[in-house]
């Protein structure tokens, strides 16, 4: 059985590599017995060389293009970590991630193609794969109305359908590399459509990442109709 993490960037290099963090989600992922497809984030550096591209007269493709090369830089950090049980190689697009899958029991990519946010391409590496569940992680702890950092009184949610998901994502989705989203709009509209139970955690909290993996119980929201 396959699933499939999206990794946020800012957790595997919120300014300089975190190898303790690196080091304990390995931990986790060794231990499940599952296969996994992990897509990682670019972060805050991602998005800071999309400003600074901007800013110095470049594109929204250019801008793309800068924070898809920090994602592959941060999967090849994950490679790193799984050492041995990971396939080696940082996979650019979905049908080489599915050979590969065959060989390997883990598979890592980072972004693809400008335009396509890593969540985009968590959920259509889950649909090569056949995943079951996809599994969020980021440093905000679950799916909430509103902006948590911003708004206070936003409210937290448990369990949502892929419907409400999909509204979620369509009030604060804006299309511009960097940003921050919920999860974009295509990658929730992507997973309404194959309708893969999917799960928003705090990538820091771990006993909720391995709850979260083994589709038990955690604190974060689990959205399935």
């Amino acid at each position: 059985m396959f699933i499939v993490i999206s990794l946020g960037g800012s957790l595997v290099n919120p300014g300089k590599p975190d190898i303790a963090y690196l080091k304990n989600i390995a931990k986790i992922i060794r231990k499940s017995k599952h296969n996994f497809g992990i897509v990682c984030g670019g972060g805050r550096i991602a998005r800071d060389y999309a400003e600074a591209v901007r800013s110095v007269g470049g594109s929204e493709f250019d801008a793309d293009e800068a924070a898809v090369i920090s994602t592959k830089q941060n999967a090849r950090l994950v490679i790193a970590a799984l050492a041995g049980d990971a396939y080696p190689k940082v996979l650019n697009d979905f049908v080489e991630a599915k050979e590969a899958a065959l060989k390997s029991r883990i598979v890592v990519m980072g972004g693809t193609v400008p335009g396509i946010t890593t969540d985009t391409d968590s959920v259509l590496l889950a649909e090569a794969l056949g995943a079951q569940r996809i599994v969020n992680l980021s440093n905000v702890d679950a799916i909430y109305s509103a902006n948590p950092a911003k708004h206070p009184d936003a409210r937290k949610y448990a369990r949502i359908t892929f419907e409400q998901l999909v509204d979620l994502a369509v009030r604060s989705d804006n299309r511009r590399a960097g940003e921050n989203f919920i999860f974009d709009v295509l990658a929730c509209k992507l997973i309404a459509r194959s309708k893969i139970e999917s799960h928003f955690v705090s990538g820091k909290k771990l006993k909720d990442v391995e709850a979260a993996i083994e589709g038990k119980k955690h604190t974060g929201t689990i959205v399935k109709n």
